[in-house]
């Protein structure tokens, strides 16, 4: 019998292969957090060390990080909602913006059939998710 545990939902980020280091860090960080906005729920206790100092909460269950092509994140984003997943998405012209209301402004101007999507967080079903995963490899 396993110590570790079988989750119901399963977390993956999908980020574009072929961005700078800096970017690919950038765009996992801010999809992280609109999931675990998005899922108050899955938030594990806060942290504490031995001293007493008390450090923040976090997803109580394991992220994976995928790398794609443009293909493969509209592929993946058009699964999320036909299967009715949680998503976040970062599109690239966030890169250009330096606060939260110009990233809604240049995301809701994006064309949503033929968003340039550079990353894109899905939560739901094990099941839901891997499909919509199907054909991705783990960011190497």
């Amino acid at each position: 019998m396993s110590d570790t545990p079988q989750f119901d939902t399963k977390v993956a980020i999908i980020v574009r292969a072929d961005l700078a280091t800096w970017q690919k860090l950038n765009v996992t960080a801010f999809l992280a957090t609109g999931i675990a906005a998005a899922a108050p729920d899955a938030l594990g206790e806060p942290y504490r060390d031995a001293a007493g100092q008390v450090y923040g909460r976090m997803l109580g269950q394991p992220m994976l990080v995928f790398a794609a092509d443009g293909a493969g994140l509209q592929a993946a984003r058009r699964q999320g909602i036909a299967r009715g997943l949680g998503m976040a998405a970062y599109v690239r012209a966030m890169f250009a913006t330096g606060h939260d209301a110009a990233n809604r402004a240049v995301f809701a101007a994006e064309d949503p059939e033929d968003m340039d999507l550079v990353g894109l967080a899905l939560r739901g079903p094990r099941k839901a998710v891997d499909k919509a995963t199907k054909g991705l490899s783990l960011h190497g």
